[in-house]
């Protein structure tokens, strides 16, 4: 026979002990507690973070679709990481260029995983040179030359 869960006056603390120890088992707590997603998100733990575009990059998207998907290596400023992400909008590799200052944030996939038929890429370009990438795209601004 198994064990069974304390009975009489004083079990409460004993099955509140026990619940304590049985959270380990569960994955998200785990994480949250040892506090792994600051020591190996290339972001530290942030929702956006400022970078240097490195080089432009055409991926190519997962089956069963086709195209090339735009996107920029980027250099965080604050970790030193080198991570890809994602250029949204129509023609919005041609107004990012090399050596810019881009913001990138998450882009939005389970758990912190990319999204849809791009592979590998968790992020994604919001701003140029402090400046909206899509009021740019629009041509509601104008990107500043650094």
């Amino acid at each position: 026979m198994g064990k069974k869960a304390p009975l009489g006056l004083h079990a409460a603390r004993r099955l509140k002990e026990k619940y304590k120890w049985k959270r380990w088992h569960d994955y998200e707590y785990r994480r949250k507690h040892l506090r792994l997603r600051e020591k190996y998100d290339p972001l530290g733990g942030a929702p956006m973070a400022r970078g240097i575009v490195l080089e432009k990059v055409g991926l190519e998207a997962r089956q069963p679709h086709s195209g090339l998907r735009k996107a920029v290596k980027v250099q965080l400023a604050k970790t030193g990481a080198i991570v890809l992400a994602f250029a949204p909008g129509d023609g919005a590799l041609n107004v990012i260029d090399e050596h810019d200052e881009v913001l990138i944030a998450g882009i939005g996939g389970s758990r912190g995983r990319s999204l849809g038929d791009i592979p590998g890429v968790r992020y994604q370009v919001i701003k140029v040179n402090n400046v909206d990438l899509q009021a740019i795209l629009k041509g509601k601004k104008e990107k500043p030359t650094r």
